[in-house]
This record gives structure tokens, sequence and C-alpha cells, in this order.
């Protein structure tokens, strides 16, 4: 870690991702923005994202290994089986720790049999707190 190539990888479209965002933004974190969706992409550039990574999730051969080394992944559940298809799709990239955010209340130990690292469970839409970690 701490590589000054080595981005922060945000994956997901939330109200908590749009404030962590917001956050990195503020603090000059270098991060990209993984995406699915063509709409959450054009939201993405209007909001001042500047490295977004649109992927198809469903098809497997467009999951090739992007550019950039990531050095923490902060994957934001906006359904059980997105979530999973991102851990799968992330962890092939990287090593490195992926964060999962869920409001679920049922634990989700199907994320840490995926691949992630750590499975956050809050209510609240600011988890800046976990950029104290951040490189």
């Amino acid at each position: 870690m701490g590589n000054q190539n080595e981005l922060i990888l945000v994956v997901g479209y939330t109200e908590a991702s749009e404030q962590f965002i917001g956050a990195l933004q503020r603090l000059n974190k270098p991060f990209a923005v993984l995406t699915n969706n063509k709409s959450e992409y054009k939201r993405l550039l209007k909001s001042g994202v500047e490295q977004i990574v649109l992927i198809n999730t469903s098809e497997l051969s467009t999951w090739i290994v992007p550019a950039h080394a990531y050095s923490q992944i902060y994957l934001f559940e906006q359904s059980l089986p997105l979530c999973c298809r991102f851990i799968q799709i992330c962890r092939s990239w990287t090593s490195e720790p992926i964060y999962v955010i869920t409001k679920e209340v049922q634990p989700r130990l199907i994320y840490k049999g995926l691949g992630a690292n750590y499975v956050i469970h809050t209510h609240s839409n600011d988890v800046t707190f976990l950029l104290e970690n951040a490189n």
C-alpha cells in the first residue's frame, strides 16, 4: 500500500457512497468509481468524479483488470446479488482489502466467503471514518 499510482475504488451508488465520494474529493484522495449503470455514470460525471470504470457485470469477458492498482475497495451494497458480483469482480483485480458497507440487518457472511475482508453494518450514511485508514 501507499504507492502513488494506487487508487481507492468506490463501488455502488448510494447516499452513503455519495457522501463518501464527497469526502474523498475534499481530502484530495486519489480514487475511482466502479459502476455498471450508464445513468449512474452520467451522475458521477456531473458530480465531478474524474475516473469512472463502467463494466457490464453480467458479461465475464468485460471484467478486464484495470490499468490502475487499487489500495482499498469500498463497496456499498445496493442489492445482495449485485454486491456479490462486484466482490467477485474486485477480488479478481486485487489482493488489497475490500470493505462492504451494508444497511441490512442479516449478517452477510456470503460476502466474506466471496473475498470481502470487512463487512460493516451501519444505518448511517456517513462512513467517512473508514478513511482514517486510507493511504
